[in-house]
């Protein structure tokens, strides 16, 4: 990739924090630099917020809120949809940015920016479709009218692995429903959301509905708007450590709380699965976004009849993958995040292949610069291995194998996440009783990605509650009136 086209993306990103429709240095003036993954050098210096900054755009969300949500549904759709444009329009620039700051390959990179705008675009559509109810008591006596009204300011704090998805997805519900937001980007990816609310503001969003403060300081920041009772609603994603955090400060003054929180996805394959199929679905469900993904595949449980062959396989693919900065030609596997999740991960494989595993392709730190680890499949993992109740969020593939499938569906659920499986199979009675033993909010069946702005997303157990995407996912923003009518 050429350093100038690199620098000049680099210059189209607004460096401050958006607040009331303005670009502010802060009120501290203090910044921070943002690196790049696979280089360990900084792209650039952007504004590091202050609580002061984040009271200021909670002023400036509560100022418009009356406004904003007596504004008709269908223009919020029309501001959706014209942002649902821009974003496919600037598609390269957005693409090339957050792998500058995330690391992930380009090709994945477009993929997310193409992902990420039909949030819009589906939110766009759902604005015009928030009904209630009309009843008669059934004591024949009056009616029963329930409407639904937006919740009102939301803090939105967003992760670094999908900066520009994981910031559609809830900036485009709550748009929609009519509520103004501060969103609080990650620390280490606040680049794609800085370019985002400049091209919300392009697309006619007003002023002050939208409110970005990017900080090295998240507590520090986040904290006021907690303790104001004017916020309505948190939405998170995120660690489950950090997730637990915010619900009891949530639990202040009783905020709406979406939580989408970790995960242990089992990736389940049977004895008659279709090998091929679920082979390439592998390397799908593990390898998309570097495995820095909450519905990342972590753990390989497969039937002893094919288990061997299926390792073997998944090994030759992963061992191929070309690993280097997601701008060069090529390449399918970035860097991780940072120095602390590499380290993390190297520690998860070697207490496994310290407790008997044997590493069938990776296994190591890449290179002299920038944050990369080998594509890795395990075999022979001990029951006590660390990667089976750890989530990895990186490139390991843990393969166990398994003899029944009440052993295998026991597996699956040992574990306190519950955010989506996969399960591949080609018996339909088998499909259906694992599927409905399964406790997870998703599940991917004989598929390896489950991910769709269509369909509601969202776990159980601790890997969280509340939905996003699909029909659920406005209601998140909603909140429901019930009037009594007496005729």
């Amino acid at each position: 990739m050429d350093k100038a086209r690199e620098q000049q993306v680099l210059e189209l990103v607004p460096t401050g924090a958006f607040v009331g429709g303005e670009w502010r240095a802060g009120a501290s003036g203090a910044t921070f630099e943002v690196e790049d993954p696979a280089t360990q050098e900084p792209l650039i210096s952007v504004a590091d917020g202050t609580p002061a900054d984040a009271t200021a755009a909670l002023d400036a969300a509560c100022a418009v809120q009356e406004e904003w949500a007596a504004t008709p549904p269908r223009e919020r759709g029309e501001i959706l949809r014209r942002a649902f444009a821009l974003l496919n329009e600037r598609a390269d620039d957005l693409a090339l940015l957050m792998t500058l700051e995330m690391g992930k390959p380009i090709a994945e990179a477009k993929a997310e920016v193409t992902y990420g705008a039909e949030f819009f675009r589906w939110f766009s559509e759902e604005a015009v479709r928030i009904d209630g109810r009309w009843s008669v008591n059934p004591a024949g006596a009056g009616r029963l009218l329930t409407m639904k009204q937006p919740v009102g300011p939301c803090l939105l704090i967003t992760p670094w692995n999908f900066p520009i998805a994981m910031g559609t997805r809830k900036i485009g519900p709550a748009i929609a429903a009519g509520c103004t937001m501060v969103v609080k980007p990650a620390q280490q990816t606040p680049l794609s959301m800085l370019l985002l609310a400049e091209l919300l503001s392009q697309a006619g969003l007003p002023d002050g509905v939208l409110n970005v403060v990017p900080t090295t300081k998240a507590s520090d920041v986040t904290g006021p708007l907690f303790d104001d009772d004017r916020l309505r609603k948190v939405s998170f994603t995120g660690s489950t450590p950090v997730g637990r955090q915010l619900m009891e400060l949530a639990s202040k003054h009783v905020l709406r709380v979406s939580m989408e929180l970790g995960g242990n996805a089992p990736y389940l394959v049977f004895g008659d699965a279709d090998l091929d199929a679920a082979v390439d679905q592998a390397v799908i469900a593990k390898m998309r976004n570097i495995g820095e993904s909450c519905v990342a595949a972590n753990r390989f449980h497969v039937h002893e009849s094919v288990a061997d062959e299926f390792a073997s396989r998944l090994a030759e693919r992963l061992g191929r993958m070309k690993v280097g900065r997601g701008t060069e030609d090529g390449v399918e596997v970035g860097p991780l995040i940072d120095g602390k999740q590499r380290d993390k991960v190297a520690e998860l494989v070697d207490d496994a292949v310290g407790k008997g595993a044997k590493v069938l392709t990776g296994g190591e730190r890449v290179g002299d610069r920038g944050y990369f680890y080998a594509p890795t499949v395990l075999s022979g993992i001990a029951d006590d291995a660390d990667l089976l109740r750890e989530e990895i969020f990186g490139p390991v593939a843990p393969v166990k194998s398994f003899s029944t499938d009440d052993e295998a569906v026991a597996a699956a659920n040992d574990s306190e996440f519950g955010l989506v499986a996969y399960v591949f199979t080609n018996d339909l009675k088998r499909a259906i009783r694992v599927v409905e033993a399964l406790d997870v909010g998703m599940v991917g069946l004989n598929r390896g990605l489950v991910s769709n702005p269509a369909a509601e997303f969202g776990g159980v157990k601790q890997s969280g509650f509340g939905r996003e995407g699909g029909r659920e996912g406005i209601e998140e923003y909603l909140a429901t009136k019930y009037v009594a009518v007496d005729l």
